[in-house]
Order: structure tokens, then sequence, then C-alpha cells
């Protein structure tokens, strides 16, 4: 059309798919147009599920100018720098990423003479950064329109030498080249072999520079960090090794006393990790994962389930399916390999926890599920069955706020069904998704009140909870869970309205708040393109803590935390990270071992 017609094309946005057909767009009239892009929001609709991390790279190459988007409110353009981190991170040019965000728009919106550049003649809007713009967690110092500062009382973050300096960013060509290859599907599953097969066993990394590991009794700690100093607790031994075994489901740093245990000619496989990290596998919750595998089409998804509270809306539950007080479980409606889950574990996230898709109160059991298992027959592939019972209490249901306390009072008091007697005695949590700290508080007094009549203690957590912070003393004292899934929050709605912003417009962030009243804190997601990010999540909020959160700590967050506050037991998976740590954007995922499944697959 544009050549038939004779008209310039300024941008394409979304362009999910243009890295597929370059040529073809070279062939604009007028010249090739810029390509919006977003860095690995993908696969919510049928035109956007050949989307790919790698395309911001594929069309450089091709001489495309690039920008990276928000689509604001999809993504918060607050935090639009990210799109351009995660581009550079997946094989942008660092300049070029840079100008993704800066003078590529401005000029592709005409008004690059003014705005997108620093130079005299331009309008004063400067950004002052605490660390290179394209580093994990660079935030505003200070942010200057038409040369006012616009933060009055900045809260400004620590930040170490490294991250003064672009990443240097893993070799993503050979991942790039098969996703053209492949026209946008290629294969995600690595090289996978059996732990113990034949005369050998387990695994050997070489070139580490660090190790987390889980105690016995779920805890975790650094076994070492060669970047870190030590305490007391750290073992010497392994501080000296630059390579560990797996074996038997335990890590094994190999030093003098083990030599003939880690030999190269014992094991099954040597993997060098190049200055990497070895850490438990991370659990993803929040999104509908496993559920549903292109959330705007219908026909990929295991549906909607009934709700017995706005039947008016989702139909009521039939009698063959139990009738209103049926409960529905995740673990019926599970789906494996789907391409979101495949690049959350191939992104170090191993487990997945997945309540059924509900629009209204009632939302079901929930299930824990290993996101490298091809079935669910597979061995280690269902990690428990039922985890918790889940409702949803907001203003924007069919029914009132006092209707839906109302009905959880009942089914606590008076259900007699199996699940809810389960709730009753404390056995399973129950996870309410809530935002309004109007709503939790009315929670808090409906459990003290259960609690004194019963004699018993519900397990509780909320989840989403935007404004816990306003409730973190008494959100401790119950003794209630919290799952926070906008560890970065954008105040979309009514009841998220008093977010808590993190630095630099506050010093706390939602994390740090609730941390530092002994709150069992834990990171989940809302969009499920979004799970392989989560070890880029723990890293951030570590990052704006002002060094209040460890690393141990960053990594409890999506691991025993999230498992304690949605009733799952310990991780027993392990990731490889080479290059770096998972903490970092130097490093990617070198290999998955799967103590349950019994595989180590290597990519």
């Amino acid at each position: 059309l544009s050549n038939e017609f004779k008209f310039p094309v300024a941008s394409i946005h979304h362009a999910g798919e243009t890295y597929l057909v370059p040529e073809l767009l070279k062939k604009t009239w007028g010249g090739a147009p810029s390509m919006a892009l977003f860095a690995s929001n993908a696969r919510k609709k049928r035109e956007a599920y050949r989307n790919s991390e790698f395309a911001p790279k594929i069309l450089a190459e091709n001489g495309f100018s690039i920008i990276m988007k928000s689509d604001h409110p999809v993504l918060n353009s607050r935090y639009l720098m990210y799109e351009a981190q995660q581009a550079h991170y997946y094989g942008l040019d660092a300049n070029l990423a840079l100008l993704s965000v800066t003078s590529t728009p401005a000029k592709t919106a005409g008004v690059g003479h003014r705005v997108g550049s620093l130079g005299v003649g331009y309008d004063a809007d400067v950004v002052i950064w605490d660390s290179h713009p394209l580093s994990l967690g660079a935030t505003p110092v200070q942010v200057y329109i038409d040369g006012i500062a616009q933060i009055a009382k900045p809260e400004v973050l620590f930040k170490s030498d490294k991250l003064q300096n672009a990443p240097e960013t893993p070799n993503w060509d050979a991942e790039a080249k098969a996703a053209v290859e492949y026209q946008g599907l290629p294969p995600l599953r690595g090289r996978k072999m059996r732990l113990g097969e034949l005369s050998k066993t387990g695994v050997k990394f070489v070139g580490v520079k660090s190790v987390w590991m889980q105690d016995d009794d779920g805890g975790l700690r650094v076994l070492f960090d060669k970047d870190e100093n030590h305490d007391a607790n750290t073992r010497t031994d392994a501080v000296n090794s630059s390579s560990v075994l797996v074996l038997h489901g335990s890590l094994i740093p190999c030093t003098s006393a083990n030599l003939e245990l880690c030999a190269d000619d014992k094991v099954q496989e040597v993997v060098d990790l190049q200055g990497g990290s070895v850490a438990p596998g991370l659990t993803t919750f929040g999104s509908h994962l496993g559920l549903v595998e292109i959330l705007l089409e219908a026909s990929t998804s295991d549906g909607i389930v009934r709700d017995p509270l706005v039947g008016s809306s989702t139909g009521h539950v039939p009698g063959a399916a139990g009738g209103d007080e049926a409960v529905m479980r995740a673990v019926d409606g599970l789906q494996f390999e789907g391409r979101n889950t495949l690049l959350a574990y191939r992104s170090g996230v191993t487990r997945a926890i997945a309540a059924p898709i509900s629009k209204g109160f009632l939302i079901g059991l929930s299930t824990a599920f290993d996101t490298g298992a091809s079935n669910t027959l597979e061995r280690g592939a269902i990690v428990k069955e039922e985890a918790a019972l889940h409702v949803t209490l907001n203003q924007l249901s069919d029914v009132s706020v006092s209707t839906q306390i109302a009905a959880l009072r009942g089914l606590l008091y008076q259900s007699t069904s199996d699940v809810w007697k389960r709730v009753q005695r404390g056995e399973i949590p129950l996870v309410v998704n809530v935002d309004s700290a109007d709503i939790m508080s009315t929670l808090l007094r409906l459990k003290s009140d259960y609690d004194a009549w019963s004699g018993n203690s519900i397990r509780l957590t909320f989840t989403g909870a935007a404004e816990a912070h306003l409730l973190a003393d008494e959100i401790s004292h119950a003794g209630v869970s919290v799952v926070i899934t906008s560890p970065r929050p954008y105040p979309g709605s009514w009841q998220e309205r008093r977010i808590l912003p993190g630095p630099p417009l506050s010093r706390d962030s939602i994390l740090t708040a609730l941390l530092t009243k002994n709150i069992n804190v834990a990171i989940g997601v809302r969009d499920d393109f979004d799970a392989r990010n989560a070890r880029f999540s723990l890293a951030w909020a570590a990052l704006e803590s002002n060094g209040t959160i460890s690393k141990t700590q960053a990594l409890q967050i999506a691991t025993t935390n999230l498992d304690r506050a949605l009733g799952v037991g310990r991780v027993q998976d392990i990731v490889a990270y080479r290059g770096g740590t998972m903490f970092d954007f130097e490093s990617k995922v070198a290999g998955v071992v799967s103590m349950e499944r019994g595989t180590i697959e290597i990519f």
C-alpha cells in the first residue's frame, strides 16, 4: 500500500513479527520505518505469538532504527528504561539500546530537533542516573524538565562501581539465528540426560564463583561467593573451590578431600560456567502459566471457572461438577511445554504455582508443577496437587465487598466440605487476592475472630497486596504472608491508589517496608510472559533496598518465602548460570538439574 499510494511509514508499532520479514519492510516507500517493540512482552494474542526477545537485535543488524515501547498501562512507562535494558541483554548494541528510548523515538515522532538529545538549543529535559542506565535497577537521582527539578526530595541509592558501566551481556547469536530459522518458534528444549546413567553419576560444574544451596530444614545459605566477604559460617574449603559436584540430590564442593569423587572421568558431564554460579531453582506465582498458552485465544486455555457467588456473569457450577459446593482444581487443567512455561524454565524458574482462571470470588485450589516436565504423568511433574485455596475480594466484583466478606465468613464458620475443613484446621493456606488496605484490615479482623472462636489458626496469605505496607504492623502481628505480584507498582485502580512507589520517590519499596516488619514476603507476577524475568525482579529488589536485602534474602523471596506462603515444600532443583550470577545481566542459564525428575538439561 505504501508503494501504491506513495506514502511513507514513520514507525510500525508492536511490530512483533517484523524481524521475520526485514527485506520486505525495506521496500517501504520513502524508506524503512523504525520499529517500536516490546522486549519480552509477548504471546498474549495470536499475532504476537511469534514475538522474539531477539527482534531488536535482528532488526538493528538489518539496518532498522529501534524504539523500545511501554504501551502504558500494558507496561508501566515509569520503567521504560527496563525495556531498553532487556533489549541490550538480548543482544542489542548498548548505544542503540540507549537511543531506542531517547533520540530515535524523538526523531520518529518529528520532535528530534527539541528533545531526545543533549545539546545547545534543545529542551533542558535531563535525567541523572545513579548507575549506567542499562544496568539492572538503574534509578533516577533527579529529573529535570525545561531545566526545572521534578523530585523535591529524591531518595538516592548507593550503587557499586561495577554498575556504573554497561553490563557485558551474554552472546545470543545462536538463539537469534534459530528464532529466524524456525520462523519465530525455535525449539526450547535442551540436551537432556538422566542422572546416574551407565556407570557414571552426577554432573560437575567448573569455573564457579558462587553457590547458594538449600539446607535440610529448607533454609537458604551461600556455600561460597568469591565476590563477597565471608562470615564464620562460610566453609573455607568451599571458598577455595571453583567447581561443584551435583550428586544424589546434594551440592558437593570439589576440594582436596574428594578429588577422586570429582574426577572428570567419574561424572556424566562437565560444564564450564566461566565464572558463573549455581543456585536453587526459582518458583513463580500470580499468572496463568501452565493453564493458558495464548491469553486472548480461548481455545488455548483451560477456561474460566464458574463462580457460585457471582453466577450472573459466569453461570453457576453445573451439578455434574458438584454444584455450587464444588471447588475446582488447577491440576486438572494443566498444560505442559507451553512457550511461556519453557522460557521461564530456561531462565531458572523451575516450578510454578497456578490457581484456576477466575473472574469471580471463589477461584479454587492451586497446584504446584515442574516447568520442565513434559506431561502430568512424568515423575516429579506435579510437585503438589493441591497447594492452597484461593479467593478474590475486590471492589470490581458484581457483588458488594460486604457480600464477599459475608460469603467468606459463612464458608469459614459453617462449610462442611472437605476443602474448607482443611482451611479451617489450618492444613492448607487460604490465599486471598486483594489490593485494598481497607479490605485487608477486615480480613485480619475476620481471621482474629475465627481463630479465637475455633481454637485453630487459619493460614492466611494476601496476594496482589498493593497497599499492604499500610498495615505492615498488623499483618506481622497476625502472622499473615504476603505475595507482591507488582513489586514495581502502578496505581491502576482505586484500590491500588495508595501504593508505595519506591526510590527515588520514597525511601522504602513495598518489599523493604514489609520485610522490616519480619513478614514472610514473596514476589510473584501478573503476566505469563513475565515469569521468565523472576531473577531480574529479585536482583532489582535487592538493589533498591540500599543494602538491607542480601542476595540470599532476595533469593528466598522467590523460593522458600513463596513456598511457605502458598503451602509448597522445599525446592529440589538446581540451576547453573554461565558468565555471572542470577542477579545480573551478564549471565544466562547453562543447565537445570531436576532431582525429582532425575534429569539434567543442558542449554
